[in-house]
């Protein structure tokens, strides 16, 4: 008799009890045999492992003695794991029971695949799309992400239209299963992202070593968002622009790269301006400082 496939789902978390006592409960009702969950603790000082150890002790807390972020907080979280799957799970995402099922059998049923996304809906509009990943995400020629189901800030009501599992360029890392034996080939999240668009670098990587990644509607999750930082902050502008380049100056070959970088230039530029004459010059600045970081 085959076993059944164990699953560790980590959540990263940091001052951020009332989204815990929101969202976890639904995480530990997960229906799956083989399952663990990991709450990577950033060095919480509003109580959030002491209501945990709590309310939940079948979660496992693995408490960091800082805030590590995002990347480097799901990193060592992850070494601490030797499960055949993990799912790298935002704190502000409500789950239904059977959702892990869907992804482990995709992941089962076709061994080529490193990641696999579910339909990410949103929280307080379950009709509609969520803007952290939708139905899975590609980049367009310059660079620049979009997902199945979201278009710049436009966000489409889910009528089933994506609704079959296809490969996609990358799974949003606010819910995304991850193969171990592909993680130990191509490495883990990228440090120096801090957080966003970390895990589209990931998923390039995948695909660069032959893996492929795909969307799994059967599987849906419920994602807030926001909660670290709100659309249209400064901070997450830079971070934006900033972790792109590096993203596109990694993965890209020296030829692609200078046919791609004058055009981002120069379209990160109108963006630039665009949010001076809009009467937002920390978003301008933000776009500068994430230049000269780069």
């Amino acid at each position: 008799m085959t076993p059944t496939p164990t699953v560790s789902v980590v959540i990263v978390s940091w001052n951020a009890l009332p989204l815990l006592k929101k969202c976890l409960p639904s995480v530990v009702a997960t229906e799956w045999p083989g399952l663990e969950v990991v709450l990577a603790d950033n060095g919480s000082d509003d109580g959030s492992a002491e209501w945990v150890a709590g309310h939940l002790p079948g979660v496992r807390i693995v408490r960091h003695p800082e805030n590590w972020g995002f990347c480097r907080g799901n990193n060592e979280a992850i070494r601490q794991t030797d499960s055949d799957y993990v799912v790298l799970l935002n704190n502000d995402v409500e789950v239904p029971s059977g959702w892990i099922a869907p992804l482990v059998h995709r992941m089962e049923g076709d061994p080529t695949i490193a990641a696999v996304q579910p339909k990410l809906l949103a929280y307080d509009d379950r009709s509609r799309f969520e803007y952290a990943g939708a139905c899975g995400g590609h980049l367009d020629r310059w660079g620049y992400p979009f997902a199945r189901g979201r278009i710049f800030f436009t966000l489409e009501q889910d009528e089933g239209q994506y609704d079959r599992s296809t490969d996609v360029f990358w799974g949003s890392g606010a819910a995304l299963m991850l193969r171990r034996d592909a993680l130990g080939q191509v490495g883990l999240l990228d440090e120096r992202f801090g957080f966003h668009m970390e895990e589209i670098d990931l998923c390039w990587r995948l695909l660069r070593a032959g893996w492929r990644v795909v969307s799994e509607p059967a599987s849906t999750v419920y994602h807030i968002g926001g909660a670290s930082l709100p659309q249209g902050h400064p901070r997450k502008t830079y971070l934006n622009f900033r972790n792109s380049l590096l993203m596109l100056y990694k993965n890209l070959s020296p030829r692609a790269w200078r046919r791609v970088f004058p055009a981002r230039f120069a379209l990160d530029l109108l963006a630039a301006l665009r949010s001076i004459f809009t009467g937002a010059p920390r978003d301008a600045w933000a776009i500068a400082r994430a230049y000269a970081d780069a």
